[in-house]
């Protein structure tokens, strides 16, 4: 019988209005004896995104709702602690959606949900710019942006973890990049560590007349994260045939109504402007694609990554609110354990 104890941290409750410590819970069991076709993950790095508050709602979304009572989902790294399997050996490095939780085990249905990491650089880069972040921003701006050189491209969430690389694509294609952050130090980030062409600071600055001051010919593509009267801001200051790439909607994932709706969608008619949201997982079968181009910029030193990395399992649910008042700076994620020798 297994000696070892999983910790978890479930969904208890459902938010009401902004998600709070108190909606999850910190629970123990044995961990069980592993069954034919089943691996068991020790995990080592929790991954943390906006859009995981979504799945919190009872209602549809293009995944199913995370369920009260259940562990709550998360992508994470793990390291095979024990297998029944020949294709996954003890210690081997893994990606998939192992939850907050010490130890994941997989079973024999769930198995092509696990990928194998071969590291080649630091395993928090396969969460962040390596991982779902970078290849969000990597087919956001190129597939559906269609940036083009020369083009005045602005980011909102510019220094989150979608946002930051998309914000630097933009800059690597010969874009004028412009990003949209929170607070005088995110925004000096953006142009002294990324390299960004400007940088605007939504907390202490007017957005719509810093856009007619940084990009009096309007914005060619929007790379949207934030949603709500920010969209309606920009609308304002698109050029015509522009484009804007809804990614992510952070400033409504908590909101208890649904938000009123841009007033200048016209806008959109007058000036030919288009606006499409899209899922990183519809260019699935292009990862390897864009994953090749992310590692290529990262080793030449043309794309920066930045981790925010969080520590203790304890302090799972304290990170996923950081999301929500700003005090990440790229990829947030929480380190649980190092990889160490097996079997254990």
């Amino acid at each position: 019988m297994s000696s070892l104890v999983n910790r978890q941290w479930r969904l208890t409750s459902r938010p009401a209005g902004m998600v709070q410590v108190s909606n999850f819970g910190c629970f123990e069991e044995p961990v069980a004896d592993l069954k034919s076709g089943e691996i068991l993950l020790r995990v080592l790095y929790v991954s943390f995104d906006p859009a995981m508050r979504a799945f919190l709602r009872e209602g549809p979304s293009y995944v199913a709702p995370q369920q009260v009572g259940a562990v709550m989902r998360a992508g994470a790294i793990g390291q095979v602690a024990r297998s029944t399997r020949s294709d996954y050996r003890v210690g081997e490095i893994v990606f998939g959606a192992l939850g907050w939780q010490e130890y994941a085990t997989i079973d024999e249905a769930n198995i092509a949900g696990v990928a194998k990491l071969t590291p080649a650089f630091p395993l928090p880069r396969y969460m962040g710019v390596l991982g779902g972040t970078g290849l969000t921003a990597y087919f956001g701006m190129l597939d559906v942006g269609k940036i083009k050189e020369g083009e005045t491209v602005l980011t909102s969430g510019a220094a989150g973890a979608t946002g930051s690389v998309a914000a630097q694509i933009a800059k690597i294609h010969g874009c004028r990049s412009i990003g949209i952050a929170g607070g005088p130090v995110k925004c000096r980030w953006l142009i002294d560590e990324l390299g960004l062409d400007g940088a605007i600071d939504y907390k202490n600055e007017n957005v719509s007349e810093r856009l007619a001051q940084l990009a009096p010919k309007g914005v060619d593509v929007y790379f949207e994260n934030v949603g709500g009267p920010l969209l309606e801001t920009v609308i304002g200051h698109m050029a015509l045939r522009g484009r804007i790439v809804l990614c992510g909607m952070i400033a409504t994932y908590n909101a208890e109504q649904r938000p009123p709706g841009p007033s200048n969608l016209f806008d959109l008619i007058a000036r030919r402007i288009r606006m499409e949201g899209f899922l990183a997982g519809d260019y699935l079968p292009r990862f390897s694609e864009g994953r090749t181009a992310l590692e290529g910029w990262l080793s030449a030193g043309r794309l920066k990554s930045h981790e925010d990395i969080q520590t203790g399992f304890e302090n799972i649910p304290k990170t996923f609110m950081r999301l929500f008042t700003g005090e990440n700076l790229g990829k947030q994620m929480l380190k649980i354990a190092d990889p160490a020798p097996f079997p254990v």
